[in-house]
């Protein structure tokens, strides 16, 4: 079983794609965790496909991770990541409570694009092309149950206050703002993993101090009036 979190499409297609290899299935932690579905006991391989959040782990993969329960003879972690997987391994051993079988890592667009441009389709697809030939190693290396750490990644002790610090600043819903071209069509209220939206007025209002910062409700707002920062500058962004 190949667990993943995903807003916009990255991990979601590295999941799926190792699973329709392995003749396993690829499941959504936040489903998981929204139907109380946390006990997976008989496991023969597990995997766990997490993007990078501030060098860390999204706060739900952290929740998935504290609560889940499992039993597998081989558990693999996976990080996508734009420019670093920081120690997103580490994180995941120490909420997992268990030493990781295999870690891996694959360069894939970054979709915090208040800070990553997005905007060029080229390079975009050529990202994903890369990452492509990367999970294709990634996945034969899982076939044959290979063991090892394959990540370059920073210290622990220097991610730590780095991914606390930085992620608790970045994932405050006051930097978000909405433009006149909205519609109020309500899907980043729907889709928002923490419900940290709500439509007021036939507007998105952001209800929670923080939320996941996910930042599905700007990618796949249809109007592209959800901003944060220098967004509107770099495009939306979802794997094709």
């Amino acid at each position: 079983m190949i667990f993943y979190f995903s807003s916009t499409g990255n991990c979601r297609y590295v999941a799926e794609r190792i699973a329709e290899a392995t003749g396993d299935s690829a499941v959504s932690m936040l489903e998981c965790l929204q139907h109380r579905q946390l006990e997976f006991p008989d496991c023969e391989v597990l995997g766990i496909v997490s993007p990078t959040y501030a060098w860390g782990l999204p706060d739900i993969v952290d929740v998935f991770l504290r609560h889940v329960r499992i039993r597998s003879r081989y558990v693999f972690f996976i990080a996508t990541y734009g420019t670093t997987p920081g120690n997103t391994a580490y994180f995941a051993e120490k909420y997992l409570g268990r030493t990781l079988d295999a870690k891996f890592s694959i360069r894939m667009p970054d979709n915090f694009t208040p800070w990553f441009d997005l905007s060029d389709p080229d390079k975009v697809a050529a990202t994903n092309a890369k990452a492509d030939e990367k999970l294709r190693k990634v996945i034969a290396q899982i076939r044959a149950k290979e063991t090892g750490d394959f990540m370059q990644l920073e210290p622990p002790f220097f991610t730590w206050p780095v991914h606390r610090t930085a992620y608790a600043h970045l994932r405050k819903t006051a930097n978000f703002r909405v433009e006149d071209t909205c519609i109020g069509c309500g899907r980043c209220a729907k889709n928002c993993p923490v419900h940290a939206i709500q439509m007021q007025n036939g507007k998105p209002v952001w209800v929670k101090e923080s939320c996941t910062m996910c930042l599905g409700c700007l990618h796949h707002c249809p109007k592209f009036a959800i901003q944060y920062g220098n967004s509107q500058k770099h495009g939306q962004y979802h794997h094709p």
